[in-house]
């Protein structure tokens, strides 16, 4: 079995890819769907109604399909080399998969509120939540290619950094988008 790692390697990297890309959207068609919601008739309907379609399709065709692969293969990847269970680094990143799975399930249930018309969050809390996977994606990233404990705190100064220029970026993104709603 050993002769396949490097295939299996290859197939848990691309559906964390797909997986990645799934949660990079979706949060995004939660931030379209809620700006559509509060639109006056018949744009409201016609939207949410594509909206509502395209959010399904990308979170049961893509997402949720690529993270149950993803976690399979890395599960088969992990029986291959149980070493990697010894090292504290792979403890982190598994603890950052964990924090992963959580922001799925979340943000599942923010998919069943949106696609019941249920809108309990704004869309500036749905730009902010995208950030999200972006924080796990980069902190995973850079254990998995450092491994490293020094190179660790490097990587969350970096991630810090990477925070706080994301909420500036926000915040004057949305100077931006109140001046001139259009932006």
């Amino acid at each position: 079995m050993q002769e396949y790692y490097e295939y299996i390697k290859a197939l848990h990297l691309i559906f964390v890819v797909t997986w990645f890309a799934g949660l990079f959207y979706i949060p995004r068609l939660f931030v379209y769907q809620i700006e559509a919601f509060h639109k006056p008739s018949p744009e409201k309907e016609i939207l949410g109604k594509q909206l509502k379609l395209m959010a399904k399709r990308l979170w049961f065709i893509i997402t949720w399909p690529s993270a149950i692969l993803a976690v399979l293969f890395a599960i088969g990847l992990l029986l291959l080399r149980p070493g990697f269970l010894q090292q504290p680094w792979m403890h982190v990143k598994l603890g950052f998969v964990v924090l992963l799975i959580l922001y799925q399930i979340l943000t599942h249930v923010y998919y069943k509120q949106l696609q019941n018309d249920v809108v309990k969050k704004t869309s500036n809390f749905m730009r902010l939540w995208n950030e999200g996977a972006t924080f796990i994606l980069f902190a995973v990233v850079f254990l998995v290619i450092l491994q490293n404990a020094i190179n660790w705190i490097f990587g969350v100064i970096g991630i810090l950094v990477l925070g706080v220029l994301l909420m500036l970026g926000f915040k004057v993104y949305k100077r931006i988008r109140d001046k001139n709603p259009e932006a």
